[in-house]
């Protein structure tokens, strides 16, 4: 079967990119080994999030003598947390499914394996096209350590179908996934530990910021065991199993129901043929130029597999680029301004250069801190534990925010849009904010430069 474009994975970067392909009137053949909607949409975002929003309620229930309302008693049914978040995961994945039948894709089940650099076989069939894109995410990595292959021992995968709460997880890593597992499963009364072998939590946030986050998830009950180095995991016949870690030369250990490996993922290269095309790529991922194309021409890898950017936003517009790439078409995505968000409670953001980058990188610099403790609409909603730091270049120019707090993604969504206009903290400064909002945060730290 013959069309204009390949697409090999239908992540947020594989079925955006074939939905804007054929508006634009390409006909696009769109493979699935899985399921659609790839990781983010079904082991990923999705679940998290809908977790997380359980956890949220939770916190608040926890809470409700601060707001006048009294409970004499409440408990957590993790079975109906668990079909919600099914539920969830099932709707939106039926309308992936729904939309991969729009006119013009072609949704094709199965493991693709390329046979040269412009044909792929699919279950015994062949399809071919002048433009491949590879999407085919990421897998969970996992550490080369003894008792690490364990039924004990899992990925967030697993962690997030399990049926229950354990009584204590025990979590390897404090990046994005292990802080967010972290805060989630503590907030449904799991007694959770945290170990890391870097001095501090989050390493793709400012320091200043991520710190602040680890102490107040950690005044909410999280153990954690910083610059510390995992050396085995121990599965004694009880049917608990302990972690021994090494922290400042001595070998100490925690025990656990549930381990959860969260070290980063690793790039799906594997299998897929690349060596019948010509494709470089290195387990850490496929290289690719500013318009994701590989050093095959008519070849892209956008997404997890490119490892530049493990964001599902990424991968969407990174898709769109390819698109317009290939149709001669000029856009103006700023891929070099990426916003991420940690939905953590409290959540935290961030865009552009950080202040520690700021200072390695020898850029000159002015930052600025805003308290949620001063704003109104923070202080209404009982959310006073909050930072916005934003940071300017010597003219002015806003080259990045970090912050943690109620509704951070969105602050920093909204100064996001203002860094893809280049926009000053002076001009920052006249835009009005509604009153009272956490916005106004951001609008009266700009006033203070």
């Amino acid at each position: 079967m013959k069309s204009d474009l390949i697409i090999i994975g239908s992540g947020p970067g594989g079925y955006r990119a074939a939905e804007y392909a054929a508006h634009k009137g390409l006909t696009v053949t769109i493979i699935e080994e899985k399921y659609a909607g790839g990781t983010c949409l079904n082991c990923g975002c999705i679940p998290t999030k809908t977790l997380c929003r359980n956890a949220e309620i939770l916190d608040s229930l926890k809470e409700a003598d601060v707001y006048g309302i009294h409970f004499s008693d409440f408990s957590v049914n993790y079975s109906t947390i668990k079909e919600r978040k099914d539920s969830v995961v099932e709707q939106l994945r039926s309308g992936v499914e729904l939309l991969m039948k729009s006119p013009g894709i072609s949704f094709v089940k199965g493991r693709a394996v390329f046979k040269n650099a412009k044909t792929v076989e699919v279950n015994g069939d062949d399809y071919s096209a002048d433009n491949i894109i590879i999407a085919t995410g990421s897998y969970a990595k996992m550490l080369p350590i003894e008792g690490i292959n364990h039924p004990n021992v899992i990925t967030s995968t697993e962690l997030l179908d399990i049926e229950h709460v354990p009584q204590k997880l025990c979590i390897i890593g404090a990046g994005v996934i292990g802080m967010e597992m972290a805060s989630v499963f503590n907030s449904f009364g799991a007694e959770v530990t945290v170990i890391e072998f870097l001095k501090e939590c989050l390493p793709v946030l400012d320091s200043d910021i991520a710190k602040r986050l680890r102490q107040t998830i950690a005044k909410r009950g999280v153990n954690f065991i910083m610059q510390s180095g995992v050396k085995k995991i121990l599965h004694p016949e009880d049917g608990k199993s302990i972690v021994v870690y090494e922290r400042k030369g001595k070998e100490e250990q925690v025990e656990a129901d549930i381990i959860l490996v969260a070290t980063g993922r690793g790039a799906n290269v594997d299998n897929l043929g690349l060596e019948n095309t010509g494709v470089e790529f290195t387990p850490r991922g496929i290289p690719v130029d500013d318009d994701m194309q590989t050093n095959v021409p008519g070849i892209y890898a956008i997404g997890d597999v490119n490892a530049r950017c493990m964001l599902a936003h990424a991968a969407t517009f990174q898709g769109i680029h390819v698109i317009n790439h290939i149709l001669n078409v000029q856009d103006d995505i700023r891929l070099d301004i990426m916003p991420s968000a940690i939905f953590t409670y409290p959540e935290a953001a961030s865009v552009g250069l950080s202040e520690d980058q700021c200072k390695s990188q020898g850029i000159s610099y002015i930052c600025k801190k805003g308290y949620y403790r001063a704003n109104g609409k923070a202080l209404a909603m009982n959310e006073t534990d909050g930072l916005i730091k934003l940071i300017t270049a010597d003219n002015g120019l806003i080259i990045g925010c970090h912050a943690y707090g109620a509704h951070a993604a969105d602050i920093i969504q909204e100064v996001s849009a203002l860094m893809c206009q280049n926009t000053t903290v002076h001009q920052l400064a006249e835009m009005v904010h509604i009153h009272p909002t956490l916005g106004e945060i951001v609008v009266d730290t700009a006033m203070t430069f």
